[in-house]
């Protein structure tokens, strides 16, 4: 392997990881371009490798946060088992729309997202959030699972606000909480995805490798990070790839 491309993969196996580890999310819809426009790989192919480095990385990140002292591991089964199981179920409604008009739904739904977390007043220091009723959970798992299983996508850009919106966590709690759900879909859906692809088991064994740092550096740095710089970080992020998204398919609609 050339040394350029091999600083390449670890370069971007690092940032994937900085952004699991630090925000909860980022994984899936940053490997999957970087894997197609950078590395050269299908698009086919680049959804399994990507689920396999982003399962890897979210598993990797729940230990790392979960020694810090920041992991709900009951939210993270109700939450993830509900969402897993509507997703599956919503899945075959996908077929009713076009790929283009379900991303520009994804899209369209990842800049309220966005906003919502924007603008969301931060819990004062010392206080904490308001107990939810024990159903707001497994609903707020199973209307992910409904959104994701529809269109296709989801991960920690729709885990993670709803953990802090409507389930209620803090910031660092929810964004390790998101990963252990995100590494349980990803292997539901890399073990799906093994039927009909091959993938590069060197190649994920790089990312991995180069990820490994990044997702417990950022999970060492939510410990140190405000609330508020974490929050607005991902909101930043999911408005820009929101915009992306609608600047790449809207143009197919017409």
């Amino acid at each position: 392997m050339p040394i350029e491309k091999l600083l390449l993969d670890l370069l971007l196996g690092f940032g994937i990881g900085l952004s699991l580890g630090l925000l909860g999310g980022g994984g899936s819809i940053l490997t999957v371009p970087a894997l197609v426009y950078l590395v050269g790989l299908s698009p086919q192919a680049a959804a399994t490798t990507s689920l396999a480095i982003v399962g890897i990385n979210s598993a990797l990140g729940v230990l790392a946060h979960k020694s810090c002292g920041v992991f709900n591991g009951r939210v993270a089964l109700l939450f993830g088992g509900a969402g897993m199981l509507v997703s599956y179920l919503a899945a075959g409604l996908s077929g009713w729309l076009s790929p283009a008009l379900l991303l520009v739904l994804f899209s369209l739904l990842m800049l309220v997202v966005g906003a919502s977390m924007a603008m969301r007043k931060d819990t004062p220091t010392g206080a904490s959030n308001p107990p939810r009723p024990g159903w707001v959970t497994p609903a707020s798992g199973a209307g992910v699972g409904l959104l994701t299983g529809f269109l296709g996508v989801g991960g920690g850009f729709l885990i993670v606000p709803s953990l802090v919106m409507l389930v209620g966590l803090p910031m660092g709690e929810a964004v390790s909480t998101s990963l252990a759900i995100i590494a349980a879909n990803s292997l539901a859906g890399f073990l799906g995805h093994l039927q009909t692809c091959v993938c590069d088991l060197p190649l994920i064994a790089t990312f991995v490798t180069a990820g490994l740092g990044g997702t417990f550096l950022g999970a060492r740095l939510v410990k140190r990070l405000p609330a508020r710089l974490l929050r607005l970080a991902f909101a930043a992020l999911v408005i820009i790839l929101a915009l992306l998204l609608l600047w790449d398919n809207l143009p197919a609609l017409w």
